[in-house]
């Protein structure tokens, strides 16, 4: 997986106004927490930030007085229209320790051409060391025949790698294009009747 050294600055001003200041000079205010210490809050430069977010589940080794942090991503605020980043929480980890997170699920193959794929879950959580989440996991539906659907526990785990999601979690459902059809059939007939039943009322009051 992806790890990525940044400078962090000790931040001192706290609020609104601070953050808002922050951004303007083109910093993410950020907090670091995690294994029982003391938050640190801090600021880190957006750009930088930004390219490294790319990578999902990404190690931001960050550097802060001279001492290094090794943190991951925990919770990400972005401005709901402009997509800037707002906010970061990032969370203490050791090399080698055990953590829970949420991976993407990239699928691979060809499904019957009869079916029509419906995603339902695109990532699952699963257990990793924090120096070796792998950036996504592979889910075969190669041959996958329609009515069917793959589960948590279809997708490939490398070694080390423990599921957490519940095994029976739906990823993908591959429905039978002859059924979707058939329902937009029946449906289509009473939403007529509903729109023509005013008509009628009117007709019999004339």
């Amino acid at each position: 997986m992806a790890e990525v050294s940044i400078k962090g600055t000790t931040r001192t001003e706290f609020g609104k106004g601070a953050s808002r200041r922050a951004r303007v000079a083109g910093l993410v205010p950020a907090v670091i927490y995690g294994h029982g210490e003391k938050p640190v809050h801090i600021t880190l430069p957006a750009r930088e930030l930004g390219v490294a977010l790319k990578e999902s589940n990404v190690l931001l080794n960050i550097d802060i007085d001279g001492k290094a942090q090794l943190t991951l991503p925990k919770s990400i605020v972005r401005h709901p229209l402009k997509q800037i980043l707002e906010h970061i929480d990032l969370v203490l980890v050791r090399r080698g320790e055990k953590v829970v997170v949420s991976v993407p699920v990239h699928l691979e193959g060809k499904h019957d051409p009869d079916g029509i794929l419906e995603t339902q879950h695109n990532s699952i959580e699963v257990e990793a060391e924090a120096t070796a989440i792998p950036k996504f996991l592979t889910l075969d539906i190669e041959g996958m025949a329609a009515g069917t659907s793959k589960h948590a526990s279809d997708v490939v785990l490398p070694a080390g790698i423990i599921l957490v999601s519940p095994a029976n979690t739906i990823i993908v459902h591959l429905s039978e294009r002859s059924t979707v059809v058939e329902e937009v059939a029946v449906v289509a007939p009473a939403a007529d009747a509903a729109a023509a039943a005013p008509a009628a009322d009117a007709e019999k009051k004339d």
